[in-house]
């Protein structure tokens, strides 16, 4: 259980700064909690870059590009498997 909270903070750090609007004073706290569930749900980037994209898409009514959310996928997936691999 700790480790799947080191996990969801890296998750929330990495988000935070990720700021795919480039919005001033932005607050992401509900697309970050819903792309959490959708790392801890999915283990494939493609599947989790079009989760993404809809959470931020549904909130925002704008569309990130696949490829951009392709990477945070990818670098989402890469912090979950690190610290479930770690002891």
């Amino acid at each position: 259980m700790r480790k799947e909270i080191q996990t969801n903070l890296k998750i929330v750090d990495l988000l935070n700064e990720w700021n795919p609007f480039q919005l001033t004073n932005a607050s992401y706290e509900t697309e970050i909690a819903d792309v959490i569930q959708a790392v801890h749900e999915l283990d494939d980037p493609a599947k989790l870059a079009r989760r993404i994209q809809s959470i931020y898409e549904f909130s925002f009514e704008r569309i990130i590009p696949l490829e951009n959310c392709l990477k945070m996928a990818e670098e989402l997936l890469t912090i979950k498997s690190n610290d479930s691999c770690s002891i």
